[in-house]
């Protein structure tokens, strides 16, 4: 799926890097590195529903946010090396223990390998496919991979080029993050759910309010209101945002949501007709994030 050859090109960064021979910007090389595979019960209630969301937590990511709850793997690249064949067989064991969905965590700079995984698995794999993604994609990547996605989970995390480059060093973040979203609602343009209340398919677009950005949470969320339809998607506002990860330089960081900040960016998305998922304040703490060093 890169389109130079050997260079990486997966992601809007576009490093040109030989992953077979030296470690891209997202911190791996081109084997696939799994941090943890597990049954989630802590996303979205169509996500997770009873039996939990097949989880598979990749190693690496081309962002790397200064407040990453999942810091030991985005930033460290802490996991064991899979191949692709390794990993159909995980999806499919997943499926054996009940799963509801494949939900493929941080997957940008595997996305080639994992297209590969799931060749390999289709004529098996009969649940779908959470693609779920920091938004700092490509759009002709999603465009590539949708045949085997059902379900698009998709971060937009900043407005603002200021405050994307400096919180993670992706001045040209949203400009990438609404294209790809655009890419996504045209290849999942309705939200479909079985008698469970399960997605099958699917777009849920996430935002994280993180610390005196309230209004930057609005910009988003007006930008994308008048860019796209907005009935056409579910809404998650995230309150989860936890300081415990931050290092001190980010003084502004280092403290939790306010809960006037969270309502009135709950508030304004209701007025521009956004539905789907709030959070409870009690989600801000470091509890809610996997043990990656502990087996599953």
């Amino acid at each position: 799926m890169s389109s130079q050859g050997n260079k990486c090109t997966l992601c809007p960064r576009e490093c040109g890097i030989d992953r077979a021979k030296a470690m891209g910007v997202c911190g791996v090389g081109n084997t696939i590195k799994i941090a943890k595979v597990m049954l989630h019960h802590w996303e979205e209630p169509s996500i997770s529903g009873k039996n939990g969301s097949g989880a598979i937590f990749f190693s690496g990511c081309p962002l790397k946010c200064v407040y990453c709850q999942n810091m030991d793997i985005s930033h460290e690249a802490y996991g064991k090396e899979a191949s692709t064949k390794e990993l159909a067989d995980i999806m499919l064991d997943l499926q054996g223990k009940g799963a509801h969905n494949i939900n493929l965590v941080t997957p940008t700079h595997y996305s080639a390998q994992i297209l590969e995984a799931l060749n390999l698995a289709k004529s098996e794999l009969k649940i779908p496919v959470v693609y779920n993604t920091s938004g700092y994609e490509k759009p002709e990547i999603i465009k590539k991979i949708a045949e085997y996605v059902s379900v698009f989970l998709v971060d937009i995390k900043y407005f603002s080029p200021e405050l994307s480059k400096k919180y993670s060093k992706a001045e040209n973040y949203y400009e990438n993050a609404r294209a790809s979203l655009g890419a996504m609602l045209e290849a999942r343009p309705k939200c479909v759910f079985d008698k469970n209340g399960i997605m099958t398919s699917g777009v849920i677009v996430r935002h994280l309010v993180l610390p005196s950005c309230r209004h930057d949470s609005m910009a988003i969320l007006e930008d994308i209101a008048k860019n796209f339809d907005v009935s056409t998607f579910k809404l998650s506002l995230m309150s989860q945002y936890t300081p415990d990860f931050c290092p001190s330089d980010f003084k502004e960081l280092k403290r939790r949501v306010t809960s006037f900040e969270y309502q009135s960016v709950v508030d304004y998305a209701i007025s521009l007709g956004y539905d789907g998922y709030i959070q409870d304040k009690s989600s801000a703490t470091s509890a809610y994030t996997p043990d990656f060093k502990h087996n599953s």
